[in-house]
């Protein structure tokens, strides 16, 4: 019993331990909490009164500022639109200015008027500009380095859009790239391939190669090369090549075909019959040719050859 007695102390001992050690550090925390619930409440206090003393003292003036800056805003946002609007009426009047250009003028006019727009509005809310326009101009050299790439994109697809090498609907061959031009921007030129492949082309690499522009005057000269065989009557092949590719549809008769001998080759004699065709009909007319001169030839008894090999064998 004695045993059991001391037992039952020692554990009452130990809870009473305990329980006071854990109410300390309630008591602690409680503390802590309530000083730094009343240190910020202090703060927000000291700041409250600080926005109500600068309100009663710059607080007519700042509202009338405020009202002036979105007054500015509103009024020049409209007289933006307004002066870009007419800019693009103008342009579309001039047979000189392309698309891409009229873009880009209206583009650099329209960014040009809301930086000044905004500078002017940060300068009514007392806003020092000049620290930030100096930020500006050596984040702008630090952009430049870091997208010079970009930029030379951008300025080839400004030399582009000034001389107007090709536009939307041209069939060009531009940077290797041959194809017909679907869109074009100031940072690259958007074509689409016989074969129905999309590729984009960067204006960098455009405007530093040769551009070929297959539409640019109107017609084509379709070159094709036929073969007779030796032995046939060459200017009876001639005429009769010349007459069978006027009457192909979509042949020109001004300039009227040119049929004329082009090489003496190791199996055939090889003319070249060159019909002109406006763009748009090219194929069709490079197709149509081929087949109505073979035939025109096959039918006057004219031989269209194939490749071959005479072999003489000599007996010793």
């Amino acid at each position: 019993m004695a045993m059991e007695t001391n037992a039952v102390g020692v554990v009452e001992g130990t809870v009473d331990v305990v329980t006071n050690a854990v109410a300390n550090v309630a008591a602690q925390v409680t503390s802590q909490v309530t000083d730094t619930l009343g240190q910020q409440a202090a703060e927000g206090r000291q700041l409250v009164e600080q926005g109500i003393s600068w309100l009663a003292q710059h607080g007519v003036i700042f509202t009338v500022n405020l009202l002036a800056t979105i007054a500015i805003l509103l009024v020049g946002g409209f007289a933006i639109k307004l002066v870009v609007a007419a800019l693009r009426k103008a342009l579309q009047k001039s047979k000189r200015v392309d698309a891409l250009l009229r873009t880009f003028i209206c583009s650099v006019a329209s960014k040009t008027g809301w930086t000044i727009l905004l500078v002017i509005a940060l300068g009514r809310l007392g806003v020092d500009v000049g620290p930030l326009i100096a930020s500006l101009g050596v984040t702008g050299v630090v952009l430049g380095f870091a997208f010079k790439e970009s930029l030379g994109s951008l300025a080839a697809g400004l030399m582009i859009a000034l001389n107007c090498p090709f536009r939307v609907g041209d069939y060009v061959v531009v940077g290797g790239v041959e194809g017909s031009v679907v869109e074009l921007n100031m940072m690259a030129t958007v074509l689409t391939t016989g074969d129905n492949k999309k590729i984009t082309v960067p204006n960098s690499t455009v405007w530093g190669s040769a551009i070929t522009n297959f539409s640019a005057l109107g017609t084509r000269r379709v070159d094709l090369r036929i073969g007779v065989a030796y032995g046939s009557d060459l200017k009876k092949a001639v005429e009769i090549a010349r007459e069978a590719a006027k009457t192909v549809p979509g042949v020109l008769a001004d300039p009227e075909p040119a049929v004329a001998v082009a090489s003496l080759d190791d199996s055939e004699v090889v003319l070249n019959v060159r019909p002109w065709a406006k763009c748009a009909d090219y194929w069709a007319v490079y197709s149509a040719t081929l087949v109505t001169v073979n035939a025109a030839l096959e039918e006057a008894g004219i031989e269209i050859p194939f490749p071959q090999m005479d072999v003489h064998l000599h007996q010793s």
